[in-house]
This record gives structure tokens, sequence and C-alpha cells, in this order.
């Protein structure tokens, strides 16, 4: 759009902006929400956030962003503003927008990564030295590329291992969201998608069970997580998070191992009195990186859970070659 309108003429988009918020939460007595009201739905939308811009770069963008930062926080201060760190992950253009972003104090900045699985491998402490005064991230759009861009395991594996970063940085990556969702298998424009289809069934990938395991165990609250004091980000193969769900009384742990060999490890929850502590183990597993789910075979790679036991504080635990793990232990 900034493109194409010079900034004196930009003031109404600025506004279609404002009357957007407005149909989404206003009164019904305000213009727009009698819109909405007339529409059938008297509610408002309790609109969070609104995004300005997708994948922008180059220095108009700011320019243009000013604007509706400045009519948006005057009007609307409670609405959250996502603005944008370009097309890439990192790169000339990411590099001149972070600081812009942080210039015009935008709440988010959206970043976009569809890399190999190398990147996500190398990646997993990408935020933990980013700005914790600055603006949070909105992971708005990422996926593990392989060479053939198949949903196979190996993709899963490394997203599971990378969002072990998300997860210890909480505090700084407020929202992620995989990209695609949805696709069917006769028409589809781009992929991995999460979710696969045709006229008859649905098929769900290695990677949406990896969304799905960290979804399920979200937790409340971030616990430290180390290995000789440092946190486990690709040492000996092995990437890990944890965290305590205090709605629950569960700490939950999660665990990549992204080598060949099996590996056996020593937990130990600090804190703990003496005691037993029951508990489950969700595990993802494939010896074949290549191998994936299909609409004739769905159930290829699946989770499976289990029940674990500890004993004190102190567990061993036998992690698989290429394998994704939770442990939830009741307190």
């Amino acid at each position: 759009m900034c493109q194409h309108v010079a900034l004196k003429d930009l003031k109404p988009f600025v506004d279609d902006a404002l009357d957007l918020i407005e149909f989404a939460n206003g009164p019904v007595t305000s213009p727009w929400g009698k819109i909405r009201s007339e529409m059938e739905h008297p509610e408002p939308f309790n609109l969070k956030l609104l995004a300005i811009g997708n994948e922008q770069w180059g220095e108009i963008y700011p320019e243009c962003l000013e604007m509706f930062v400045k009519a948006i926080r005057e009007k609307y201060p409670e609405i959250l503003i996502v603005g944008s760190s370009g097309p890439g992950s990192e790169g000339e253009d990411f590099d001149y927008l972070w600081p812009e972003m942080k210039r015009l104090e935008v709440d988010l900045v959206d970043e976009h990564f569809y890399r190999s699985p190398e990147w996500f491998l190398h990646g997993a402490d990408r935020y933990d030295s980013y700005d914790r005064n600055g603006p949070k991230v909105f992971a708005g759009e990422y996926a593990c590329h392989t060479k053939n861009q198949e949903n196979n395991f190996l993709a899963a594996l490394s997203e599971a291992a990378f969002m072990t970063g998300y997860e210890r940085n909480a505090d700084v990556v407020h929202l992620t969201t995989y990209a695609p969702l949805f696709a069917h298998v006769d028409a589809w424009q781009w992929r991995p998608d999460l979710i696969w289809f045709d006229n008859l069934s649905v098929m769900k990938t290695p990677n949406y069970y990896v969304q799905q395991m960290y979804g399920q165990n979200a937790g409340t609250h971030v616990l430290p997580m180390t290995q000789d004091g440092k946190p486990l980000t690709g040492q000996h193969d092995l990437y890990a998070t944890a965290v305590i769900d205090t709605h629950t009384q569960e700490v939950i742990i999660k665990i990549a191992n992204t080598g060949m060999c099996q590996q056996k490890i020593h937990l130990e929850l600090a804190g703990l009195s003496s005691g037993t502590y029951t508990g489950t183990a969700t595990l993802l597993q494939s010896y074949g990186l290549g191998a994936t789910n299909t609409i004739h075979e769905p159930e290829c790679i699946t989770p499976v859970k289990s029940s674990v036991s500890m004993d004190s504080n102190q567990m061993q635990v036998k992690l698989l070659p290429f394998s994704f793990s939770v442990y939830r232990i009741s307190l």
C-alpha cells in the first residue's frame, strides 16, 4: 500500500484501521458497532492485536507505520500493535527494521522463517540474547523446509528442538504460529502444511503432533533447565526446556534427542521433598527421518503415552534416537 500511496494521502487508510477496531470492539451505539450488531453480532469481538503490514521492508514502511501507530495509540491505546521485521529471519532488511520497530515502540515484531533443518537446530538459542526491554516477538510464520518440502519426521523433530527456545524465552516470544495450516492433497499451493485432507479423510502430520505436544503441555511459568549450568541447546544433540503448571501442580519437561544414539540422562528436580512422584511420558519418535504420515497411512508417526515415576526428586530417563519426549510429573 505504502508503495502506491504518498504519505500525505495515507489518512483514509489509517481511518480504515480505526474503523476496523470500532467494528470489532465498539459499542452498538457507535457507527461501526451498529453495523456489527445489524450483522447479528451485537457482542464485541474483543480484538486485542492489530498487525500493520506483512513482510514489508525498506525505509518507506516505518514512515507509513508511524502514522498508524500514532493514530491507534491515541484512540485505542489498549490495542497491541504488531510491526514487521521483513521477509527474512536475518540480513539487511531484518537488521534495519528491528531498530525501527523499537523506535516506533510497537508491541510485537512479526518474524518469519521458512528454513532448513540445520537452521532450526542451530537456532535454538536465537532468543536467549534478545533485548528483554524491547518489543516482544510474534513468530508469525515458521516451518522447517526439507529439500523435498515434505512433512517428514526430520522437519518435525527440528521444529521441536527449535521450539525449546520459544518456551525458554517466553518472556520475549509471546506468540507463535506455524504456517500454513491446511492443504488439499490435490490442490495445494504451499508445503509443508500441518494438516492434509482429501474429500473423505484427514491426515495429521508429525509436525502437527509436535505442535499438539507443545500446546497441550504449555504450563504457566518457565523453569530453568540446565546441564553443567547451561541451557540445553544442542549439546550432545539434546534440546530441552521445562515449565510448571500452577493450575495442575505439575512440572512439564520437553526433550528432543536429535542424534542417532539412545541417550541415558539423569533428571533432577531441585527443591522437591522425599517421596515418590508419578506422571506420564509422551513420546514422538521415528528411526526414519524421512518417514511421514500419509492420507492412506495417517498413523505411522503418532505420540505414545506411558506412565513414569520419580523417586524423591530424581529419575533416570532413556531418550530414544530421533525422538521428542514430554514428561509431566505431578507434585
